[in-house]
């Protein structure tokens, strides 16, 4: 049992002597001018696997990363950093490589950044959304918005051209009407067969229309040129 705790004892003193402390920066500047306007901030190696806080002069210290590589993050409410890749080993000091998100973790970049690192805050995070403003053009370019002015014109004028009609056209339209209720009823009913018999009967009394039209039309012209001879 002892030496079980001894060898335990001796793997954790083997792994701290492996582990690594990694330190660096933060460099103030115009956006971001020291520790008060950077607030509550800390350096995260994976997203907090490890991490370590930011002193008053930006410095901070990662205890303890064995070997490995990791993703340094500079964890801040209202700042953005870049992101590093940090390669940790035992025969020198750590790689920093320059990292881009969204981008493949391998293989590493060739650029190597100096150690110490030194990280300095992009931009500032705007969380505000000022409100849109009304825009009249923008609102009757909307497809939805040209239909519901189509339909409230019609039906505005729909009166005035009824009354300006003559009454032949209006008994006429009256028909159409009371025609294309009747196949909508027919549908709505559930009357399939009735609904296309209608429409049926419509087209064949429109093509029957259509085809005695021109006919008394020329039995008007042969009988105007039979009384001019």
């Amino acid at each position: 049992m002892a030496r079980i705790v001894f060898l335990l004892q001796a793997l954790s003193w083997i792994t701290l002597a492996l582990a690594f402390d990694i330190v660096g920066k933060v460099s103030w500047n115009d956006v971001c001018r020291n520790a008060k306007a950077l607030g509550q901030a800390k350096a995260s190696l994976d997203e907090g696997v490890y991490s370590g806080g930011i002193t008053a002069e930006g410095r901070f210290t990662i205890p303890d990363v064995p070997e490995g590589t990791y993703l340094l993050s500079i964890l801040s409410h209202d700042f953005t950093f870049d992101q590093l890749r940090v390669d940790v080993t035992n025969a020198s000091l750590p790689e920093v490589r320059p990292y881009i998100p969204g981008t493949p973790f391998d293989p590493p970049s060739s650029v190597l950044l100096p150690y110490p690192i030194v990280l300095s805050a992009k931009e500032k995070a705007d969380y505000f959304v000022p409100p849109e403003s009304f825009n009249l053009a923008a609102m009757f370019s909307n497809p939805m918005m040209l239909l519901m002015v189509g339909v409230a014109v019609m039906m505005l004028g729909m009166p005035y051209l009824i009354k300006n009609m003559d009454p032949e056209a209006l008994e006429e339209f009256k028909e159409q009407q009371a025609k294309m209720g009747s196949i909508q009823n027919a549908f709505q009913s559930g009357d399939i067969k009735a609904g296309f018999s209608s429409i049926m009967a419509a087209a064949e009394e429109q093509s029957a229309t259509s085809s005695t039209g021109p006919q008394r039309g020329g039995a008007k012209t042969r009988g105007s040129k039979r009384t001019k001879r």
